[in-house]
C-alpha cells in the first residue's frame, strides 16, 4: 500500500471533502472514492473496474438526458450529441473544471512526468469516479452528478451539422461515392506513459492527404481529418454531388 507521504495530493481527510463538494455528492463509503482515484501505477487497488462501470453509466445517463430534453431530435442527431458529450476530450474538460487531476494517486514516475494532466488520464479518472458514485448511491445519484458536472454542456450540445472532423470527412466522400478515408499510423514518439501518435489521413479520390498528432490514436486521427478538410478546395466542399451516379 502506498503511504500518504509519497503523494501529498492524495485525497485523505479534507481534500476528500473538497472533491465531494465539487461532485455535489457525499460518499457513504469513501473507500470507493479513493479507489476511483488510484491509477494502476500507484500499486494500490486501482480504478480500472470502476472506470469500466462509469463508462457504461455515463453513456446511459447522457443518452437518457438527451432523449428527455430533445424531443424533436432524430436518432442520428441524438447519436452525434451523445458522441460529443462522452468523447475523451469532453470528459477531460469536465474533469479539469473540477480540478480532478490534483486528487489522482499516481506512481512516482508518472507523478513526476505530469501524466495526471493528460486528457486520457483525466477522462479515465472521471469515469471511475462516476462508477464509484453509482456503486455508492445508485443510478439516480450518478445522474445528478453528471447533470452537475456537465452543466450547460448538456443543453448546448453540437447538432448534426457540427460533427467531428472524421464524421464530416466521411460524409463528404460518401456523398461523392469515393473510397473512405484511409488512416495510417506514421510513427509514435514519447515514453509509454506519454505516447504521441502521428497519423496520416488520405482521401485518394480527392487527391488530398495530411497528418495529425495526438496523445491518443483517436485524437490524432481527428486532427489528421481536420487537416484534410482544411486542404480540400472550397468549391469541392460547396459543390453538391450528382445524385445520378451509382
Amino acid at each position: 500500500m502506498v503511504e500518504v507521504k509519497t503523494n501529498p495530493a492524495r485525497p485523505e481527510g479534507r481534500p476528500v471533502d473538497v472533491l465531494e463538494r465539487h461532485l455535489g455528492y457525499t460518499f457513504r463509503d469513501r473507500g470507493l472514492l479513493r479507489r476511483a482515484l488510484n491509477h494502476r501505477s500507484a500499486g494500490a487497488d486501482n480504478w480500472e473496474r470502476l472506470e469500466f462501470l462509469g463508462d457504461a453509466v455515463l453513456g446511459f445517463v447522457v443518452s437518457r438526458l438527451l432523449y428527455d430534453t430533445n424531443e424533436d431530435a432524430s436518432e442520428q442527431q441524438l447519436t452525434v450529441m451523445r458522441a460529443n458529450l462522452v468523447q475523451k476530450e469532453t470528459l477531460a474538460r469536465v474533469a479539469a473544471d473540477t480540478d480532478l487531476s490534483r486528487f489522482i494517486n499516481l506512481g512516482s514516475v508518472e507523478r513526476k512526468s505530469g501524466v495526471a494532466e493528460h486528457d486520457g488520464i483525466r477522462a479515465d479518472a472521471l469515469e471511475a469516479v462516476l462508477g464509484a458514485v453509482t456503486c455508492d448511491g445508485g443510478l439516480a445519484a450518478a445522474t445528478e452528478v453528471v447533470k452537475r458536472l456537465y452543466g450547460q454542456r448538456l443543453t448546448e450540445t453540437p447538432g448534426i451539422a457540427e460533427k467531428d472532423p472524421k464524421s464530416r470527412l466521411q460524409e463528404i466522400v460518401q456523398g461523392r461515392h469515393l473510397e473512405l478515408p484511409n488512416y495510417t499510423v506514421v510513427s509514435t514518439s514519447g515514453e509509454q506513459h506519454a505516447r504521441v501518435y502521428h497519423v496520416e489521413c488520405a482521401v485518394d479520390g480527392l487527391g488530398v492527404r495530411a497528418e495529425g498528432s495526438g496523445r491518443s490514436l483517436r485524437e490524432a486521427e481527428k486532427r489528421a481529418a481536420a487537416a484534410v478538410l482544411a486542404g480540400i478546395p472550397p468549391d469541392v466542399l460547396e459543390h453538391e454531388p450528382s445524385r445520378g451516379r451509382p
